[in-house]
This record gives C-alpha cells, sequence and structure tokens, in this order.
C-alpha cells in the first residue's frame, strides 16, 4: 500500500499537507458520517495507517528511503500497531485532528456562564399612549440572582468544587471501537464543578424566583407587534453569567373613532341626506384632541376620502408625521313620521320626473345593466 497514494498526496509533502490530507479522508470516511459503512470504514483505516506513519518523523524518513517500516519489530503492516492505532492511540490523534469540529475539551474553562433566559411580556395600550409615548410600571415574575451566595450556588462560606468524574473540564470521554465519544459529564451536567454544600435559600441553582416591579419607557410612536427591548432585565444568568433580556411586546386596544395604519391614521365621518346633498362645514376629531374644520362640497358621495395631511402618527422607525384619511358615510334616516315620509315621497317623485340626472351612480348602474343584457 502506497501511503502517499492513500491521501493523494506527492512524495515529500510537508507536514501540514500531510495533515490536511489526512483531515480531508477522515472527515469523508469517518463512521460517524458513513453509518458504519464496511468499504469506508476500510479507507478510514488505511487513511489513518497512512496518517500514523506520515506524520511521524523517523518512520517517515524510513518510509521515504525504504517503502516500509516492517523491519520484524512485531507491529502490523507498514509498521502499524494494530492493537490501537499506532503507538500513540486513536485518541491523540482524534483530538489532533478532530478537536476544532467535534469539540475538544481540553483546557476548557471549569465554570462555563452562560447568559439568562430573556423574557417576554404583552403590554397593552391605547392608541394615545403608543402615539405620543408613555411611562409604565409593570410586574413581573422572573429568576434573580440569590442574595445569599451572590449566584454561586454554594452555602456562603463554601464554594463549589472541581468535578471528580470529568476533572472539571465538564465532559468525558468513552471508547467506543476504534474511535472516542465524548458526552457531557453524568455527576455535574456539564459544569465541570459540583456543589457539595448547597445554598439555603436557592438550593444550590444560584438563582430564587421574584416579583419584580420594573419601570418601561414606551417611546412614541410604537405600533401592535413592536418588541422594546429591556437589556439585563431578564432571568439571572448560569454559574454568575450575565443576565438575559425583557422584550416589552406592544399590542394596541381598539380605539372608538381611529384605526391605524402604519403612520396614517383612518376614520368614518357620518353626514346627514341633507349634510352631502347641498354641502356643509364639520369638524374632524383628531389624536391630539383638538378639532379641524373641513368642507363637504355639495353632492358627496358616501365613501368619498378626505386628507388631512399630517395629522396621523410619527413612526418609532422614524420618518414624517402620516396622514388622517377620513372617510364621509351618508346616514339614511331612520325612524320618521309619517309627514317625513310623504315629503320624501313627493321630493323622490320631483327627482323621478326630472329632466336632470340627480344620481349619477344609479344611472350609470342602470345603463350598465342594459348593455349587459344586450
Amino acid at each position: 500500500m502506497d501511503y502517499y497514494e492513500v491521501l493523494g498526496l506527492q512524495k515529500g509533502a510537508s507536514d501540514a499537507e500531510i495533515k490536511k490530507a489526512f483531515k480531508k479522508k477522515a472527515m469523508k470516511y469517518h463512521p460517524d458520517r458513513t453509518g458504519n459503512d464496511k468499504s469506508s470504514e476500510k479507507k478510514f483505516k488505511e487513511a489513518k495507517e497512512a496518517y500514523d506513519v506520515l506524520s511521524n518523523p523517523q518512520k517517515k524518513s524510513m518510509y521515504d528511503q525504504y517503502g516500509t517500516t516492517d523491519f520484524g519489530g512485531g507491529a502490523g503492516p507498514g509498521g502499524f500497531n494494530t492493537s490501537g492505532f499506532g503507538s500513540s492511540g486513536f485518541g491523540d490523534v482524534f483530538e489532533d485532528i478532530f478537536g476544532d469540529i467535534f469539540g475538544n475539551s481540553q483546557g476548557r474553562s471549569s465554570t462555563q456562564r452562560y447568559k439568562g433566559a430573556d423574557l417576554e411580556y404583552e403590554m397593552k395600550l391605547t392608541l394615545e399612549e403608543a402615539s405620543f409615548g408613555t411611562e409604565k410600571t409593570i410586574n413581573i415574575r422572573t429568576k434573580d440572582t440569590c442574595d445569599i451566595c451572590d449566584g454561586s450556588g454554594a452555602k456562603k462560606g463554601s464554594k463549589p468544587v472541581s468535578c471528580s468524574t470529568c476533572k472539571g473540564v465538564g465532559q468525558v470521554r468513552a471508547q467506543q471501537g476504534f474511535f472516542t465519544i465524548q458526552q457531557t459529564c453524568p455527576t455535574c451536567s456539564g459544569k465541570g464543578s459540583v456543589i457539595s454544600n448547597p445554598c439555603a435559600k436557592c438550593y444550590g441553582s444560584g438563582a430564587v424566583n421574584i416579583d419584580k416591579e420594573i419601570s418601561v419607557s414606551i417611546p412614541a410612536g410604537v405600533d401592535s407587534g413592536d418588541r422594546v427591548r429591556l437589556a439585563g432585565k431578564g432571568e439571572a444568568g448560569v454559574n454568575q453569567g450575565p443576565p438575559g433580556d425583557l422584550f416589552i411586546r406592544i399590542n394596541l386596544l381598539k380605539h372608538s373613532i381611529f384605526k391605524r395604519d402604519g403612520s396614517n391614521l383612518y376614520c368614518e365621518v357620518p353626514l346627514s341626506f341633507a349634510e352631502a346633498a347641498l354641502g356643509a362645514e364639520i369638524e374632524i376629531p383628531t389624536l391630539s384632541s383638538n378639532s379641524v374644520t373641513i368642507d363637504i362640497p355639495a353632492g358627496t358621495q358616501t365613501g368619498k376620502y378626505f386628507r388631512l395631511k399630517g395629522k396621523g402618527v410619527k413612526s418609532v422607525r422614524g420618518g414624517g408625521i402620516g396622514d388622517l384619511m377620513c372617510s364621509v358615510i351618508i346616514e339614511t334616516p331612520v325612524n320618521l313620521s309619517d309627514e317625513q315620509k310623504d315629503l320624501l315621497n313627493k321630493f323622490d317623485d320631483q327627482l323621478k320626473t326630472s329632466n336632470k340626472r340627480h344620481s349619477p351612480k344609479s344611472q350609470s348602474w342602470l345603463d350598465g345593466l342594459k348593455k349587459f343584457f344586450k
């Protein structure tokens, strides 16, 4: 077997090239990736054998000179020790080659710190509060750092000790066949330390449940679905790590007059039949409580929009202030007296006998019907 050919290299390749070539082959044929395919397993062993020889300066020199390293030393083919994948063992090469991929735990801190969990709180706001900004006080139940042990989880006067199972690493290794499996330490659950004398208040967790009152400043222009982030107001971190964040999710309450769409506001304005027919001057409310007067021209039809520029909302994301869009709705009179009904019938008769078109939409609709049936 030509070791250089197995790794796809030319004779005289450098150490870096040998390591890179083996890593490429091992990644392709490693049992964890091939599902224990026998053909791939054989190629992996061949690549491992080639690497074991070519990565050793003495063996490589002997192989380059004589084409073999087997001179009766009792090793397997090519001087490869079959009782453990070489004198250094598979575990050493696995750690050297795959440490950056599968997680080399050597040198790892015995107590890793983790950020606390983020929290979310739904806040219901009126349209006015969301548009102009407001200050709110909320109460949340969260986990905070234990004030007795300062988050260590250990009884006051003591401290966590290094885990004897994993030697403070947080992970243990088990040999299965010809490769090593690394897994979380079952004794310390990956923390690297154990607490022999837990804190009486937090029972070793380092955190306690508390009800916390928090002041929240809501910026002007927020809308439903927006989230306001309060850094460091979430749950306490693990192993004295930084706390998480609190996110305030905004939900606007239904308004009695206005509907919001982005930075624009919409409202419906009722008009009497006479106001729409003859024209009128009406007052329109705005979100700032100041009313605005608009002129309704004679013959205004229901659904017509009147735009009031700059009377909407300024978005929290920036940009100009939106507009207020007023849609007029013509109200049909109800609860008419006999006299009022008689007057309306006479009025309707006059419109029908007139040679002028007083109902443009009705007339256009009738014209359309005629064309359709023809």
